[in-house]
């Protein structure tokens, strides 16, 4: 594992933190060409890109504030440094990006089509970040083949590994849908379904989630996250078609 690609003295780069640039980077970029088949202005979906990224880092670090007034007093820059992207930022983001659509007049589906590929990138570099710095440890496989973790000897599946690798697949396959999708929200629904069948199946593969109660013990929280995307993504899917009449 190589968790820091600098270190020296107190100057630390995490891997971790590079890949994740790196990933948003590239799925920025992405979405000048997956802009094209959805009808969408390449610079307009940048932007608006951009903006969700930085929506995402300005509310995570306002909602860490927050909740740790006097940390923040006392450690600025350490609390500032640690990662803070809860549920209740995701869900602030999400808002904040659906108002930048409203108010910049990008149809919603045509952008979610246009930025799923662009998504799935992201998640390869993101899981290749984990695989890094040996986070999201696997289950012991049978026979023991997997991947050290240091300083534990036990070899453990690389669930970060078979996460990229899905991740990859799954973006050439929305890359060769986009083009193909016959109604906007097909493509976005197929990234919704696909990833959450992948995470749902890596749970098998992860050690199991530490904090159990009635409802955990049914399911860890990432495969009732997983169904209710497959869910969602049925919902697109299954919406009726527009009758498109024609004059004679």
């Amino acid at each position: 594992m190589h968790p820091y690609l600098l270190h020296s003295g107190h100057l630390l780069l995490p891997t971790f933190g590079v890949l994740a640039a790196l990933g948003l980077m590239a799925a920025l970029n992405l979405s000048l060409r997956t802009a094209i088949p959805t009808g969408l202005n390449p610079e307009k979906l940048w932007n608006a890109g951009l903006a969700t990224l930085l929506s995402a880092f300005v509310l995570s670090r306002l909602l860490l504030i927050l909740s740790n007034p006097h940390s923040f007093v006392r450690y600025p820059i350490l609390l500032l440094m640690l990662p803070s992207l809860t549920a209740t930022g995701i869900l602030l983001t999400i808002l904040a990006a659906i108002l930048y659509l409203r108010l910049r007049h990008l149809p919603l589906l045509p952008t979610l089509d246009a930025w799923s590929p662009c998504a799935t990138l992201a998640w390869a570099f993101l899981a290749l970040g984990h695989l890094a710095e040996g986070s999201d440890a696997g289950l012991p496989p049978t026979p023991p083949w997997g991947l050290r973790i240091p300083p534990d000897p036990t070899r453990l599946h690389p669930v970060p590994l078979y996460a990229a690798i899905a991740a990859v697949i799954l973006t050439l396959a929305l890359l060769r849908q986009l083009p193909r999708s016959q109604r906007p929200g097909d493509t976005f629904a197929l990234a919704l379904a696909a990833t959450g069948a992948i995470q749902f199946l890596l749970t098998f593969f992860r050690q199991p989630y530490p904090y159990l109660d009635t409802l955990h013990t049914l399911l860890d929280p990432i495969q009732w996250i997983s169904i209710g995307m497959i869910g969602t993504a049925g919902l697109i899917y299954m919406r009726p078609r527009k009758l498109v009449s024609h004059a004679v």
